[in-house]
């Protein structure tokens, strides 16, 4: 009989029961995979970003920029040398290892919508 693997996955000092639990604490939630998504192949301000995803409170939007940036999966860069003030945010070199996981969620949600969403 096998026994289940008891390692732990650690990051960011938090512990996970596996690999998959890990990657979901990290990307999981309803926006952090659409951030993710809309950032994949450009840069993109906080207003260009919001209004991607309309239903997103800005409260919520901004706690979510703030954990992705955390986990160092984006970049946010401030330009402050002129009025108003700019913010851009993209993915880093890390979070661009996410792109194929997250354009596999976009691919397959595609998929459902043309076989099952009739």
């Amino acid at each position: 009989m096998e026994t289940a693997d008891t390692r732990k996955f650690k990051f960011r000092d938090k512990e996970y029961p596996c690999c998959a639990s890990l990657t979901m604490g990290i990307i999981g939630g309803k926006w952090k995979a659409v951030i993710l998504f809309h950032l994949m192949n450009k840069t993109l301000r906080y207003n260009e970003l919001r209004k991607t995803m309309p239903t997103v409170t800005e409260r919520t939007l901004s706690l979510q920029l703030k954990a992705l940036e955390e986990d160092k999966l984006i970049k946010r860069k401030v330009y402050t040398s002129k009025p108003p003030l700019k913010v851009e945010y993209s993915l880093t070199d890390f979070g661009e290892t996410l792109i194929p996981i997250i354009q596999s969620i976009a691919d397959w949600g595609d998929y459902v919508v043309e076989n099952y969403s009739k």
